[in-house]
């Protein structure tokens, strides 16, 4: 690394960002889809702000978990005297190990599945941090507990970086009564479809479903099962935008999953135009990618790409490279099934533009 440290640092010359860091990951067997969205995440910006004053103001005494060592681990990258390196995340993934059976094997791990269990995890670790404080303090319990009714729950860093709400609205067509319901999202999955675009499979998940025969729906009003139209819209969009694009679909006739490799356009700006409410001018830039190399959802690696200061980085495990911009539509994924190209897009990370 030494050599592709001082390429890097040569290829950057004096526009090498001040006070920067760029360090590739040691991979201890299979770890590339841990290696490849925690380079995502350190370079989300209000991600790694957020972590690196936890650690500084969190009490060095507490228990060890997976947030502790994750702060550890981004404090050791941001403090290093070097531009560049290699650093091994050895105590975050024997944490994670430790913690999560199943990331004990040395089988393919999915990268997704490890973002959706972290951020969670982190989150978890958060609430009960705050609950504790909070019954700790001069008031004890009651400040869980007002006149007998709960507060809103706690509403943690994680959440105000990633956590969107999306709302599903349900019309009887009897009645023309709307029943809506929000939920939480810190990801979006998407269905894919060959040759198209983020914005084409975002409209499809907003799309509107006529549910009759046997799905038809229970009206309150109407007390019986009537014919309705059905879609899910983004009530409210989240400051750090994820899209995770669903390429591991399950095939009935094979008995197991097959990797899509189909082509989906992704922008380096993202409008949300007729997915959401009222954010219609809402505006996302592109600043990670997690990418799947390889033909099958059962073997295979994954690398990230990151934009930092306006510079595109490669990262693969220990190497880190600079590349073009227009180098990343090469993993928008294959027009054509059988292609030798199976670096693909996979997991997307867009950071909104306007300040809501």
């Amino acid at each position: 690394m030494g050599v592709a440290g001082s390429k890097l640092e040569k290829a950057l010359g004096e526009q090498f960002p001040e006070g920067e860091r760029y360090f590739g990951f040691e991979n201890f067997g299979n770890t590339c889809y841990c290696n490849s969205v925690l380079q995502a995440l350190y370079f989300c910006a209000p991600f790694r702000e957020q972590l690196l004053e936890y650690y500084s103001t969190n009490n060095k005494s507490c228990e060890e978990n997976l947030l502790t060592c994750l702060a550890d681990l981004f404090s050791q990258i941001s403090s290093q005297k070097k531009k560049t390196g290699v650093i091994a995340p050895k105590r975050f993934v024997q944490r994670l190990k430790k913690q999560n059976v199943l990331f004990r094997s040395y089988m393919h791990q999915d990268a997704h599945e490890f973002l959706n269990y972290l951020l969670n995890e982190l989150d978890d670790i958060l609430e009960k941090e705050a609950k504790t404080d909070n019954e700790t303090s001069s008031n004890g319990p009651k400040l869980l507990q007002e006149n007998g009714v709960h507060k809103e729950p706690t509403v943690t860093w994680v959440h105000k970086t990633f956590q969107g709400i999306l709302t599903n609205e349900t019309r009887c067509l009897r009645c023309e009564t709307v029943t809506a319901r929000d939920e939480t999202f810190l990801d979006l999955s998407l269905d894919i479809e060959q040759n198209s675009s983020i914005t084409s499979c975002l409209n499809n998940f907003c799309s509107t479903e006529t549910l009759h025969s046997e799905d038809k729906f229970f009206c309150d009003k109407c007390c019986s099962l009537q014919e309705a139209q059905k879609r899910m819209k983004i009530k409210k969009p989240p400051h750090i935008l994820v899209i995770h694009l669903k390429r591991f679909k399950y095939i009935e006739q094979l008995g197991r999953y097959k990797k899509l490799s189909y082509r989906v356009v992704f922008p380096l700006e993202l409008k949300l135009d007729n997915t959401v409410e009222e954010y219609a001018d809402i505006e996302y830039s592109l600043f990670a990618v997690v990418v799947h190399v390889g033909t099958g959802p059962n073997h295979g690696h994954y690398v990230s790409l990151v934009k930092s200061h306006n510079h595109w980085l490669f990262f693969d495990d220990e190497n880190v490279e600079m590349i073009e911009e227009s180098a990343v539509q090469t993993f928008f994924g294959s027009s054509q099934e059988y292609s030798s190209n199976t670096d693909h897009g996979y997991i997307l990370f867009y950071e909104s533009l306007g300040t809501r």
